[in-house]
């Protein structure tokens, strides 16, 4: 299945705006959410190709949209991947426990998420 649709996933503008612009660089459409919740809303009207996420955000977190869509038959064939600030040993543990299929460390090297992206593909 060929990435298109990247639902980018931050409650920091800034990170989002950063996440954005890195994708729609290389090709991709990326549409935003500030939060988990909004995150499962727009999941739900308009499927994306793929997900990223942040792990830390109030109300939902990471772990919990991912742990959502990927325990939902409707939505479980979409691939995320979870970003976070923290130790990646121990967030990356807890993202595969999830269902996610990568996590990436803030700030995310542009190199690696693509390659991880395209190893989804």
């Amino acid at each position: 299945m060929a990435i298109q649709t990247i639902l980018v996933v931050d409650d920091s503008a800034t990170d989002r705006f950063f996440l954005t612009e890195m994708l729609e660089t290389a090709g991709y459409r990326v549409i935003g959410a500030e939060s988990g919740e909004e995150c499962l809303t727009k999941v739900t009207a308009s499927p994306p190709d793929l997900v990223l996420c942040d792990v830390v955000m109030p109300g939902l977190t990471g772990f919990q949209v991912t742990r959502t869509l990927t325990k939902n038959p409707a939505t479980a064939h979409i691939p995320v991947v979870l970003c976070t600030g923290k130790s990646q040993a121990t967030d990356l543990a807890w993202a595969l426990k999830m269902g996610a299929k990568a996590c990436v460390t803030k700030p995310v090297v542009e190199s690696d998420l693509l390659a991880i992206i395209k190893t989804l593909e």
